[in-house]
């Protein structure tokens, strides 16, 4: 059995001397620092591309139940244009192509063009459960709103949308969760998120097993929690007599 070593965390990433406390002071920075560094911006692109995420695939998921087939089209459109093409090849397109053609891009930092690459893909996933959701409800809710002197757009917002979300949250859930999975790609473009963190801490000190079990454990528990979260919001929003509900 391999023999492990957990105090690799307390070292300095450059001279490799142990750290009293484990954190580094006065500019040195221990493996432990790193990887908290790391875990931050692996929760910062998972939270942005997240937001991202629900906006514009509610939106797209929304234009493809409304009734005009135009709509229907951009919504359908977005969905199989972003679905059907592979998350690393989305990543490397925003990063090498996309700045390439629309010069403006140049300006963004790896990290924005991430946030967008990781975002668009998934809104392709929310954007068919938004659509099954709203698809999911009777008619006579649509045609009930709009009896009432609402308009569509009120119809959607006051009767539709709101019994649709409480219907997709359980997906919704696996989609946030898949988000924070989804962001390890980031490495790819040389962000410092935790799978990067793996590769050059394991390779400096030779201690693969320690960093893969410590990234590991960290990528659990942020999707574990956002789990927790979701399980909450899901039972405070739950109608009674409902879909979903007990």
């Amino acid at each position: 059995m391999a023999s492990w070593d957990w105090q690799v965390f307390c070292k300095e990433t450059v001279t490799g001397e142990q750290i009293a406390g484990c954190f580094g002071k006065g500019g040195d920075i221990t493996y432990l620092d790193w990887i908290i560094s790391a875990w931050g911006w692996t929760l910062s692109v998972a939270v942005l591309a997240l937001v991202v995420a629900l906006a514009v695939g509610s939106l797209m998921g929304i234009l493809r139940t409304a009734p005009d087939k135009r709509l229907v089209f951009i919504g359908t459109a977005w969905t199989e244009l972003f679905r059907n093409i592979p998350l690393l090849v989305q990543i490397f397109l925003w990063y090498h192509v996309l700045p390439a053609i629309f010069k403006p891009l140049q300006a963004f930092p790896s990290f924005i063009l991430v946030v967008f690459a990781l975002g668009f893909f998934t809104s392709a996933r929310i954007s068919e459960q938004v659509r099954a959701g709203i698809q999911s409800l009777p008619k006579g809710q649509r045609y009930a709103g709009l009896a009432m002197g609402l308009t569509l757009p009120q119809t959607y917002r006051y009767v539709l949308l709101p019994m649709a979300f409480r219907i997709v949250i359980p997906p919704l859930t696996s989609e946030s969760m898949n988000i924070i999975k989804n962001s390890s790609v980031a490495f790819a473009v040389s962000i410092a998120e935790l799978t990067m963190f793996a590769l050059q801490a394991g390779e400096e000190t030779s201690r693969n097993i320690e960093m893969y079990l410590a990234v590991t454990g960290l990528y659990f528990i942020s999707a574990f929690t956002i789990n927790r979260l979701m399980l909450v919001v899901e039972n405070r929003v739950r109608v009674p007599g409902m879909i979903g509900s007990k």
